[in-house]
């Protein structure tokens, strides 16, 4: 456990994180967050690509869990598509809900991942759960608050990048 910002690897977009990587990691569980990770902010659809990729890692043995901090319908909506568990008002950064995911789901911290977007959130919530953080640059900036907040996150977004 550790109270770090940075994440332990950066991706483009969670499409990038390929079945291969998170093998060659040990992970067997990765715990999705949704806003602006999975689906832009707002919206109740997968794109057809990030459909695609969550299809491919559960054929290959990878399980997901979305855990996400949003109250409403969304978490429910996105984890229905891809039929996954899931948990909402999760708390994060507090490394609560990513917990809860791992003892519902068996899983050793060591074992999964967290795919997220924002530092102050997700990757302190990974690293204080214990497990991998895989940072994703944000699907798109809908107003200037996020914008202006993923700008005071810039100095911890170096994460190893996997392209």
């Amino acid at each position: 456990m550790s109270f770090s910002l940075c994440p332990e690897r950066k991706f483009d977009s969670v499409t990038q994180i390929t079945p291969e990587l998170l093998r060659a990691l040990g992970v067997e569980l990765l715990i999705l967050d949704v806003d602006n990770t999975i689906a832009p902010y707002k919206t109740l659809t997968l794109e057809e690509p990030v459909l695609a990729w969550a299809r491919g890692l559960q054929e290959a043995g990878v399980r997901l869990f979305i855990v996400s901090n949003n109250k409403g319908e969304r978490p429910e909506v996105f984890a229905s598509l891809l039929r996954v568990p899931y948990i909402k008002r999760a708390g994060k950064p507090s490394p609560r809900g990513v917990r809860e995911a791992l003892r519902l789901s068996g899983t050793a911290p060591e074992r999964a991942a967290l795919a997220g977007d924002q530092i102050y959130t997700d990757t302190l919530a990974a690293n204080l759960a214990g497990v991998h953080m895989l940072l994703v640059e944000p699907i798109r900036f809908t107003n200037v608050l996020l914008a202006v907040r993923y700008f005071f996150e810039l100095p911890f977004r170096h994460g190893k990048r996997n392209l």
